[in-house]
């Protein structure tokens, strides 16, 4: 069976080049603009050991189950689930705790996390909306594999969820960083001076981090 392959059209590639996404473990085949696609995927297909190779490095899943750790905001929880009906979700010293339908406790665990996740990154965009002297016209979270934040022209400021299982430091950097977009929509000297300024030290070492470490927060809550 052939490998599946994401194939993206480049208008600006000069080379046939082929990568695997970390966030998603999908092989992803850039193909120049005039390019024939016929070559570049039976090439692609032979490169099929490589692939199994990367995907052997990838995180590994890690899906919500009893038992199961994760920090979030910086407190490391074990799910804890018992027999019984009640399907709210509740912190109880270091357990998040639930009862009710097993097969549905990812589910109702992601939708709990993602309350958390609302929750703190709209207090902390308030903060250092304050701090900067901006508004924000509302804060959303998505799960998306190709940023962790982003702010639009109208003052919407969206974030990954997944910002709740990295480190508080690390968050609160992707939260000056988008904060400081109110400001400058670009990035030149003067906004990562901004961002710096917001953040209360350099954000180098929080974008580090999440080069690094970023990919395997996507594989939280997956079984496969």
């Amino acid at each position: 069976m052939s490998e599946p392959f994401e194939v993206v059209r480049h208008p600006t590639a000069r080379r046939i080049r082929l990568s695997l996404d970390p966030a998603s473990g999908r092989a992803r085949l850039v193909v120049p603009k005039r390019a024939a696609l016929k070559p570049a995927l039976a090439w692609a297909q032979g490169k099929t050991e490589w692939i199994a190779q990367q995907r052997a490095r990838l995180p590994q899943p890690r899906p919500f189950v009893p038992g199961m750790a994760m920090t979030v905001a910086d407190q490391v929880l074990t799910i804890g689930w018992q027999p019984g009906s009640r399907r709210r979700v509740e912190v109880d010293g270091d357990i998040l705790s639930l009862s009710g339908p097993l097969d549905t406790l990812p589910r109702r665990v992601e939708t709990w996390l993602k309350r958390q996740a609302l929750d703190l990154l709209t207090r902390e965009t308030a903060d250092y909306a304050a701090k900067a002297g901006v508004t924000v016209a509302r804060v959303a979270i998505g799960d998306a594999r190709g940023r962790w934040g982003s702010c639009a022209h109208d003052g919407a400021i969206r974030y990954s969820w997944r910002l709740i299982l990295a480190p508080g430091w690390v968050r609160r950097a992707t939260v000056a960083h988008e904060v400081a977009h109110r400001v400058h929509m670009n990035h030149a000297p003067v906004f990562h001076a901004l961002v710096a300024r917001l953040y209360g030290e350099d954000p180098t070492p929080a974008r580090a981090w999440l080069r690094d470490h970023g990919a395997a927060l996507h594989w939280v809550g997956r079984s496969s």
